[in-house]
């Protein structure tokens, strides 16, 4: 028993001695609860519609209350014509498109069957599925409203059909195939998880292996250093990117629809981004504990949760929301569905390729400006 204590005491001793790996086992649990329970229990409301509305008219104008009213919806644009609606949708500016026929009104009004026509973005799983069902309920409700008014005025004998029928259209994954779900999710996920383990160890190893000293004294410069360390690690991850892709597109199915050559060049970004996190996270630790740990807690584990994989960022509390911006995944995967799911270009995609750059060039710079800060 006594040799057992002295063994504890040991371990003991050796924990709270290090006061910032204390603080970090105490501390971030807690953090990460707080932040991640708020980013997956966020209901999902206010989803982005564009209506193109052709009939105009009082009957038309209900239909679209219907899908207001609930909360689950908003009619963020309008469009002219089905053209219009695919294209934000395609531009993410909206999530689904609502498209009333020109005889809608007519059709109602003379007992005739009005048909509905609704695209969604089934690229995103939350959307897919929320949307999917939502509209299958409210279009049921507004045309069994709509039949109890015409009974009510045509009488008991009257012929008894639905007045509207609604289709529905999934873009980009019409079969809802899980794989089209995930595997453009899980690459910027995995390529990050190498990325960031590679470099967080290595300005930490090199400090607790007494190199460092060594490095200081050269006349080597710290962006030099820092780039240094960044570049070989650059050419392993576009490896790795080039044999995702191969993966998913002959094993999984699930192949680019756009250009190939702008996927990488983007990876390449996030590469970048991904590697001068792990400088930045290996330059503020003093051990490879506390970097494992910082790595996993601050990095890895939000954004498997927060960058839109699993659950949907608009359903998040703004906080969370902005604390997902800062994570170059959250840009990244959303880039890697538009390109590889949806078929878009850079142009399109410009909204999420220019934070993207931006953090690249911030963690980078800070790891360099935290590095000079530790070695005057």
């Amino acid at each position: 028993m006594n040799r057992l204590w002295t063994i504890v005491r040991k371990e003991l001793i050796h924990i709270f001695r290090d006061t910032r790996t204390l603080a970090l086992i105490i501390v971030l649990p807690a953090f990460l609860l707080l932040l991640l329970g708020y980013g997956v229990s966020g209901e999902q409301k206010n989803i982005p519609m564009v209506v193109a509305d052709l009939s105009k008219t009082d009957l038309s104008r209900r239909y679209i209350d219907y899908y207001t009213s609930s909360g689950d919806f908003m009619v963020a644009y309008d469009a002219l014509n089905e053209a219009e609606i695919l294209k934000m949708i395609d531009t993410d500016l909206a999530q689904v498109g609502l498209l009333i026929p020109e005889n809608f009104g007519r059709e109602i009004s003379t007992g005739g069957e009005a048909a509905v026509q609704i695209y969604y973005n089934a690229s995103d799983p939350d959307i897919s599925q929320k949307t999917n069902l939502t509209i299958g309920a409210i279009s049921q409700i507004a045309a069994q409203d709509v039949l109890w008014e015409q009974l009510s005025k045509a009488g008991v004998g009257a012929n008894i059909t639905m007045p509207i029928s609604t289709h529905s259209i999934a873009l980009y994954n019409p079969d809802n195939e899980r794989g089209l779900f995930m595997i453009p999710g899980l690459i910027p996920v995995i390529l990050q998880l190498q990325a960031l383990l590679l470099t967080t160890l290595a300005i930490v190893r090199e400090r607790e292996q007494g190199t460092m000293e060594q490095l200081i004294v050269t006349p080597i410069k710290s962006w030099e250093l820092m780039l240094g360390k960044i570049l070989p690690y650059l050419v392993v991850g576009l490896i790795n990117t080039v044999a995702v892709l191969f993966i998913g597109a002959f094993i999984f199915d699930v192949a680019i629809v756009g250009s190939v050559w702008q996927f990488i060049g983007v990876s390449l970004i996030f590469i970048i981004g991904s590697l001068g996190m792990g400088v930045l996270i290996s330059n503020v630790s003093q051990t490879q504990m506390q970097a494992m740990y910082l790595a996993v807690g601050i990095v890895l584990i939000p954004s498997i949760i927060l960058s839109g994989l699993i659950f949907s960022r608009s359903g998040m509390p703004w906080f969370t929301y902005w604390i997902s911006e800062l994570l170059p995944v959250s840009h990244y995967l959303e880039i890697t569905r538009g390109i590889m799911l949806k078929g878009v270009g850079i142009d399109v995609l410009m909204p999420s390729v220019w934070p993207l750059i931006i953090l690249s060039v911030v963690y980078f710079v800070a790891s360099v400006l935290l590095f000079r800060k530790r070695i005057d």
